[in-house]
């Protein structure tokens, strides 16, 4: 089926092979976030697509073809019929030697998994609310599907906002006697169990060390909000119980703090844990701590993109591609990560000029890449359990969920544009 739709693509732009549709991403966008929805669509038919770095806010081309205009008109997203000539003109400008912008060739639409409990909701994660509205197939899995070794079927995997630290989420003190918590812990204890695990706290570090292998063979991990730091810190306590009794039954190690490995996390070191289990926080690498809830005014909560050489960094380049390089903040059970706290290496994407709190990271392990991208969700400041979900159709050019897109279009990029 997928050769039959390619060669229709083919014939169907035969006849115009030097014209091209270009799918502007600037302020002219009448939706950004369908705009990805449409460059993956097309490499599912099996056609590349140029991504021009900071052309225009990273807009797209592709050959002409009536099919992806038809699919344009559908979906709401902008776009321009040019010709040979003026798509010449615009690779020329890019190609300059004087200007920030380059041209990266994407291949293939890569497969997508989302990593989620049972019972989940996708109005619960905000990457599974990109997915859906724009349109984006993915697969959902969850522990016995990673102890299985079913990641390494996919390209790119995203975390959804999990304690892998076995203390499902620090909730204890104000959700222990909700029945969704209860529910989650007896399903989460049934599960370890059924698994071979004796407790869960066991069971969320093999899971770590399986997404970490998953990693390092090539993977591309996408993580948000808990699932950032509460990942890093699962790795670096492998080797000791950082978990109290009400989580997992037995106390936790008075001396897990001396006992953290370092090596063994992905982006954090040097943090210190926070052991009382009636605080809703996992370590200093929260910046500002989720408890107490810090008074902002999201008026004036910001973070900033950071601009990167687009010819010779093109992945950073990649993932932060935007119509505006200023964005609104957002919170979560982790917001932002501590500056000092961040491993030497890893890349800077997105901060709060003139503070110690960095939004946005990314950096190598082995062959693959991890990104972590604190706050729950870009379009809901201060999101709170049972809140309404966000309706999409009210920020369809949101810059904050275009860098969530941003991720999920990266491993279609030409390989040799994914150095480690």
């Amino acid at each position: 089926m997928r050769t039959i739709l390619t060669l229709l693509f083919l014939l169907l732009s035969a006849a115009g092979a030097q014209q091209k549709i270009l799918i502007p991403m600037d302020l002219q966008q009448s939706n950004h976030l369908k705009a990805y929805g449409i460059a993956f669509w097309t490499l599912e038919k099996g056609v590349e697509i140029d991504w021009l770095l900071n052309y225009r806010g990273g807009s797209f081309m592709v050959d002409n073809v009536a099919l992806v205009a038809n699919e344009c008109r559908v979906r709401g997203v902008a776009f321009e019929q040019i010709s040979g000539a003026a798509a010449a003109q615009i690779l020329g400008e890019i190609a300059g030697e004087n200007t920030n912008m380059d041209v990266v060739r994407l291949e293939k639409a890569p497969k997508v998994a989302v990593y989620v409990p049972p019972g989940f909701k996708p109005w619960d994660d905000a990457v599974t609310l990109a997915l859906e509205y724009a349109e984006i197939p993915y697969t959902k899995l969850w522990d016995p599907e990673v102890l299985q070794g079913k990641l390494s079927e996919y390209d790119w995997l995203h975390l959804h906002h999990e304690d892998f630290t076995g203390q499902y989420g620090k909730f204890y003190a104000s959700h222990r006697n909700s029945p969704w918590y209860i529910e989650q812990q007896l399903s989460y204890e049934k599960t370890a169990r059924e698994l071979g695990f004796r407790k869960v706290s066991e069971q969320k570090k093999a899971v770590a060390r399986a997404i970490r292998d998953y990693v390092a063979n090539g993977g591309f991990m996408f993580a948000m909000c808990a699932a950032t730091d509460s990942y890093d810190i699962a790795l670096a306590a492998e080797n000791t119980d950082i978990a109290e009794s009400m989580f997992d039954g037995d106390p936790a190690d008075r001396n897990a703090q001396q006992k953290l490995d370092f090596s063994r996390s992905f982006a954090f070191r040097d943090f210190t844990l926070e052991m009382n289990p009636l605080r809703y926080e996992y370590s200093d690498i929260d910046n500002p701590p989720s408890d107490p809830v810090p008074l902002r005014d999201p008026n004036s909560d910001y973070f900033t993109l950071f601009e990167f050489s687009a010819k010779y960094d093109p992945v950073p380049t990649m993932l932060t591609q935007n119509h505006v390089n200023i964005l609104k903040g957002f919170m979560g059970q982790t917001t932002m990560f501590k500056r000092s706290l961040i491993k030497p290496g890893v890349i800077t994407l997105g901060e709060r000029e003139g503070t110690d709190e960095v939004r946005y990271i990314h950096g190598n392990v082995g062959r693959g890449t991890f990104t972590f991208y604190g706050g729950h969700d870009p379009e809901d400041y201060q999101h709170a359990v049972g809140d309404p979900p966000t309706d999409l159709n009210l920020h369809k050019n949101s810059p904050g969920y275009r860098i969530i897109l941003n991720n999920i279009l990266f491993p279609a990029a030409k390989k040799k544009l994914q150095k480690t």
